[in-house]
């Protein structure tokens, strides 16, 4: 038996895209939505990872009325911020905010949240929230100063990618790994399984992502 589902990924992130695909998952298009990211006046990391997810989940439903090529699809999105305290650190494009980041991090425990929002075919709109706690390692000059020029971190919440030469730094994490990657899978495939999306079809078709 056929069974054709569409799912917008409201995301033009590799790492989404990839770990989606891991789940056996094939976004039937990609659409990034871009919105201001820019924390509100005292706002919790918390409450920032979910408004922004809802935010982007939003803005591409409202961008994609009228199209027929995603009629009857489930829109996800997502948003990854990483905090010490109260206090969120950017997505580093810039050096400086790289290097403030990681002598931040250094030697000391943080937490990654990661919104989720999904907007199913009928107009519902469902959220999650993964928190995960992350410790680093006590950096060294040669350690900070040699991933800063790796220019790994450019773009990344926190200014590091814990997929990439970041993992060296993890002594602990306790909590959703893929989601501080940018994904949690758990969450994700209980969230569309919930809601009636198909996750297992391909793993039963033999056609893993």
């Amino acid at each position: 038996m056929s069974v054709f589902q569409k799912l917008v990924l409201a995301s033009g992130s590799p790492r989404r895209i990839e770990l989606l695909q891991q789940a056996g998952i094939e976004p039937s298009s990609i659409f990034p939505a871009e919105i201001d990211e820019t924390p509100q006046r005292a706002e919790h990391p918390r409450s920032l990872a979910k408004r922004l997810s809802r935010t982007k989940a939003e803005r591409a439903a409202e961008r994609l009325k009228g199209d027929e090529t995603a009629s009857g699809a489930f829109i996800l999105a997502a948003d990854t911020v990483v905090a010490v305290g109260r206090r969120i650190l950017p997505k580093a494009e810039l050096v400086d905010e790289a290097s403030n980041c990681l002598r931040l991090l250094s030697g000391r425990s943080h937490r990654v949240y990661t919104g989720l929002c999904l907007i199913t075919p009928d107009g519902k709109t469902r959220q999650k929230l993964v928190e995960t706690r992350v410790r680093f390692k006590r950096l060294t000059r040669e350690e900070l100063e040699s991933y800063l020029a790796s220019g790994e971190w450019r773009g990344k919440a926190g200014g590091y990618a814990v997929q990439g030469l970041a993992g060296s730094f993890v002594v602990k994490l306790v909590g959703s790994y893929s989601s501080v990657v940018g994904l949690p899978l758990y969450e994700t495939v209980a969230l569309l399984t919930g809601e009636g999306y198909k996750v297992h079809f391909n793993w039963l078709a033999g056609k893993p992502g």
